[in-house]
């Protein structure tokens, strides 16, 4: 505890709500604003309560918080040999009860007993969805931290359900007992970490739920166990191991028809030898999937279209080409190919996600006009800067002829010029110019051919998805590649999504430019100049509050970043009517 903490005026009830605060930083849950409301309030506050449940007239304290503290307190006083104080409640009804015999016996009426409603405490329907992830979860043990993967979630929670959590019980509907994740979620039930892989476990609240379906008739019915022995720190809920483990109901009928149907490629899969990264990589073992077990496709973004009047012209086009485009929302580039298994539960099996790999190839496709709009935007940059992000090694831009107008394409040739040197010298990315978009099409088709020629007759290698962290998978593949340059490794799509995504993987250097390019006139240059002086938002603006109060301080907030970075040349220059404007957002002139 905090020697502060010792002076506050309740400090036994502050420690355990400073307990629970520790424990939602670690896990990164939801409570966290909630403890956090309650530890301060709590410890700001100058009367000492005698009872728990007193403190729900104070921010952060709700009835559940509440309980949790008088049941510490009852184990506190029990191992210390001390009187529980009395509750506020019976308290109240001592004091009432002989309010009411006193005015009995003067003659007075007897006022009317007011009913209060209890919340019915929160239990899932028997053998649905929420039912039985929360049962799943229970198998980790209370303490555990880093929760469980989805896929090893299903498997354990399937025997609780009667409805699949992979396949939609009505074909025409998409919904799984899976959905229900997001019910718990909601509650604050259960709370999920992770990337690009989900991991899941329970809150401390979704721990009493657990309990609450323990001690139901149904569970213990099905499970043949008797009454619920004595209540002592909660303990998983699930299988144990040996003959003494409860004997749990036998997979639903449709559960039990995928296993019958099992795919014939799930035996052909080979896993090793171990691959050892460096000190600071993990070891993992290849998912190996042989030639024959996948089939390799084009992914089309579904904005690549022709006009808003001929959306699907380039889909259609590639399919007279006997090309036909997975079409979808990409999180980066316009195309980019996969390798598709044809048993679609076999990556779910060995330690990945979904049923699509991600190969080594992705298009950035540009007409000339749009090239031209995205360099003075900014978005030039910013898209090659995600396509180097996104680890995959080989990139192609293709650049569209289209006819403009001579003075508008002369203002802005040495521009393009340079912006498609610097893709080619600089990054290392492949330029193909097409004269329209017909010629674009032909060369995906050509492009598709010889990639399924390619890589359909070779073994292809997976890291599984558990082990990458948006910390280690651009590392990763880089001592990878290093090591073994005739063979490639590569991630499921789904993870490849989520890395790649711009909302889910956004860095605080990513959002610090973005802000600065929100004042007019801070291009992609010159904001990646300001923030190479000033490297977070908080240097930024602390920089600013160094000039000083009153007017000479205004003058130098001003003049800040065209003084400081007066050393820039060309367009990556700051003048002093943009720096001024620039102060006006961050120094608040």
């Amino acid at each position: 505890m905090a020697d502060d903490d010792t002076e506050c005026a309740n400090p036994q009830l502050l420690a355990w709500v400073k307990e629970w605060l520790d424990v939602a930083r670690e896990r990164n849950s939801k409570g966290i604003t909630t403890y956090k409301n309650a530890y301060e309030s709590l410890k700001a506050c100058p009367l000492a309560f005698q009872h728990p449940a007193e403190l729900q007239q104070l921010k952060g304290f709700g009835p559940k918080l509440c309980e949790r503290l008088t049941e510490n307190l009852q184990k506190h006083c029990q191992q210390n040999g001390l009187p529980m104080p009395e509750h506020p409640q019976a308290r109240k009804a001592a004091e009432r009860a002989q309010r009411e015999e006193d005015e009995n016996a003067a003659g007075g009426p007897a006022p009317k007993k007011r009913k209060t409603r209890q919340p019915k405490a929160y239990v899932p329907t028997f053998r649905s969805g929420a039912y039985a992830l929360v049962l799943g979860l229970s198998t980790l043990p209370e303490d555990a931290t880093a929760g469980m993967a989805k896929a090893d979630l299903i498997e354990v929670s399937q025997p609780h359900c009667d409805t699949s959590f992979t396949a939609p019980s009505d074909p025409t509907k998409f919904y799984t007992a899976w959905n229900s994740m997001k019910t718990l979620v909601q509650k604050e039930l259960v709370y999920e970490r992770g990337r690009p892989l989900r991991r899941y476990a329970l809150t401390d609240e979704g721990w009493d739920v657990a309990k609450r379906i323990k001690d139901t008739r149904e569970w213990r019915s099905e499970n043949k166990e008797n009454e619920p022995g004595q209540q002592g720190s909660r303990q998983p809920l699930g299988p144990e191991p040996g003959p003494a483990g409860p004997a749990f109901r036998s997979p639903s009928p449709e559960f039990e028809i995928l296993r019958e149907h099992a795919s014939p490629y799930q035996n052909v899969v080979a896993e090793g030898p171990i691959v050892s990264g460096d000190s600071s990589l993990p070891d993992f073992t290849p998912i190996r999937l042989p030639p024959g077990s996948f089939s390799v496709h084009l992914v089309l973004d579904v904005r690549e279209v022709r006009a808003k009047t001929d959306r699907d012209y380039m889909q259609d086009e590639l399919a007279k080409q006997g090309v036909k485009p997975i079409m979808r929302s990409l999180e980066v580039g316009d195309a980019q190919w996969i390798a598709k298994l044809h048993d679609p539960n076999l990556l779910s099996r060995h330690g990945a996600e979904g049923d699509e790999i991600v190969l080594d190839w992705i298009v950035e496709r540009k007409r000339l006009d749009d090239l031209i709009g995205s360099i003075k935007d900014g978005r030039f940059h910013e898209q090659k800067f995600r396509l180097n992000r996104s680890g995959v090694m080989k990139v192609i831009y293709i650049i569209e002829e289209i006819s403009m107008d001579l003075a508008s394409f002369q203002r802005y040739e040495e521009a393009v010029q340079s912006a498609i040197a610097s893709t080619q010298v600089v990054n290392g990315y492949f330029v193909k110019r097409t004269a329209k978009m017909d010629e674009t099409i032909k060369y995906l088709s050509r492009l598709t051919g010889m990639l399924k020629r390619e890589y359909e007759r070779k073994t292809l290698k997976v890291i599984p998805t558990q082990i990458l962290t948006a910390h280690n998978y651009l590392p990763l593949l880089n001592h990878l590649r290093d090591r073994e340059t005739s063979g490639g490794y590569y991630i499921s799509y789904p993870a490849f999504a989520s890395l790649a995504s711009k909302s889910e993987m956004m860095t605080l250097r990513d959002l610090f430019l973005k802000m600065l390019m929100t004042t007019r006139g801070v291009t992609g240059e010159r904001a990646l100049e300001i923030q190479k002086r000033w490297k977070t938002p908080y240097d930024f603006v602390k920089a600013f509050e160094a000039c000083g109060p009153g007017e000479q301080g205004k003058k130098r907030k001003r003049e800040l970043v065209s003084s400081e970075l007066d050393h820039l040349v060309a367009r990556q220059k700051i003048s002093k009517a943009l720096s001024q404007k620039i102060a006006e957002v961050w120094g608040d002139v």
